[in-house]
């Protein structure tokens, strides 16, 4: 049994509930410069932090085919082997995985070869949510829905969400299923930080419009709000930032604008008793359309501190000063958009 009780929110308009919390995997395997920045968590290793995870009630891990080229999944397979009835997997495919011209993006061909070698990474034969990584232009939307459509009835996937896609991508996606009758994203997994707020200008709108949860990828934007990176300090020792192959990869940051940030965090965790991540992740949980976090981490005490972040809430002052000192200036058309609050307001949950 969980030793805290956690969270659980409906995801988007689904009926399926998942933890506020669920654990990233791109820690594990280590394959390459890129993922072994992240971390490189064996099976033993990652049997431990699994283990962590069912004791504080964080029963979801999001896995991803590329992760260490497939390592990844096959190391969670591992370790929640004998305990598949007491997780929720979610993993996801459309980026290159292999050399031939089909072994990339969401045509019927490469997603049904990608969900079949998910399943046996997995050691599972159905993935709760099973989620495109990226939007693939080339291939029509009717292709790509009446696929899942096809693996829902086969019962391999039970929900499906996307990635990365932009609004018109969603909308185009959701209107193609609401014509059919196929299944719908439920999920929406985006980058949204307290230094990365593009999410809201328009994805949040069309989430609470749609009914699609937002599942965050790399919520301390891409490991810059750990509390260790301080202005005129040099980078901690480990941090993941020292790739710079990791660092083109991930969301560009102006340092100013980061260090104001971070100078807001510490003050409400001064206040709060809590640390930086904690905070952050707070804020996040907060946000409307919020469904699930994906927290990372390297071994078992950067896993208990994010474990940290639910339990408790920020005060209204708490977050309107965050607010304040993450705002950005949003590019056209939206700053024309809050010009006209009084029927484009702010979204509430």
């Amino acid at each position: 049994m969980p030793s805290q009780i956690m969270e659980h929110r409906r995801l988007g308009h689904s009926g399926f509930k998942v933890p506020v919390l669920s654990f990233g995997t791109g820690t594990f395997g280590g394959g390459g410069e890129f993922f072994k920045a992240w971390g490189s968590s064996d099976v033993s290793e990652a049997t431990r932090l699994v283990d962590i995870c069912l004791e504080h009630g964080l029963t979801m891990f999001d896995s991803a085919d590329i992760y260490s080229g497939g390592a990844a999944e096959s190391i969670l397979g591992e370790a929640i082997k004998g305990r598949r009835d007491h997780v929720i997997i979610s993993t996801k495919g459309t980026f290159r995985f292999g050399e031939s011209p089909n072994d990339v993006g969401s045509s019927r061909f490469h997603i049904t070869r990608a969900v079949e070698g998910s399943l046996k990474r997995l050691g599972t034969d159905y993935i709760d949510l099973y989620q495109l990584h990226g939007f693939d232009a080339m291939t029509p939307a009717e292709e790509v829905l009446s696929t899942f459509d096809q693996l829902v009835r086969q019962g391999k996937i039970r929900y499906i969400g996307c990635s990365n896609f932009s609004g018109w991508h969603l909308m185009k996606s959701l209107a193609t299923s609401d014509r059919y009758g196929w299944p719908r994203y439920v999920a929406h997994q985006a980058y949204y930080s307290l230094i990365g707020r593009e999410y809201e200008w328009e994805l949040m709108p069309l989430a609470l419009d749609q009914g699609v949860g937002c599942v965050v990828w790399s919520p301390l934007g891409w490991g810059r709000l750990t509390g260790k990176i301080r202005r005129g300090a040099p980078l901690p020792k480990g941090s993941r930032l020292h790739s710079q192959q990791v660092v083109n990869a991930g969301p560009p940051v102006n340092d100013e604008y980061l260090y104001r940030v971070v100078d807001a965090l510490d003050v409400v965790a001064k206040e709060t008793g809590k640390t930086v991540p904690q905070v952050a992740l707070n804020w996040l949980l907060q946000r409307p359309s919020v469904a699930n976090i994906i927290i990372g981490a390297r071994n078992e005490e950067q896993l208990r501190q994010n474990l940290g972040a639910v339990g408790w809430n920020l005060t209204r002052e708490q977050v309107a000063r965050l607010d304040e000192a993450s705002m950005m200036t949003k590019t056209y058309p939206y700053w024309h958009q809050a010009g006209f609050a009084e029927r484009n307001p702010f979204p509430t949950a």
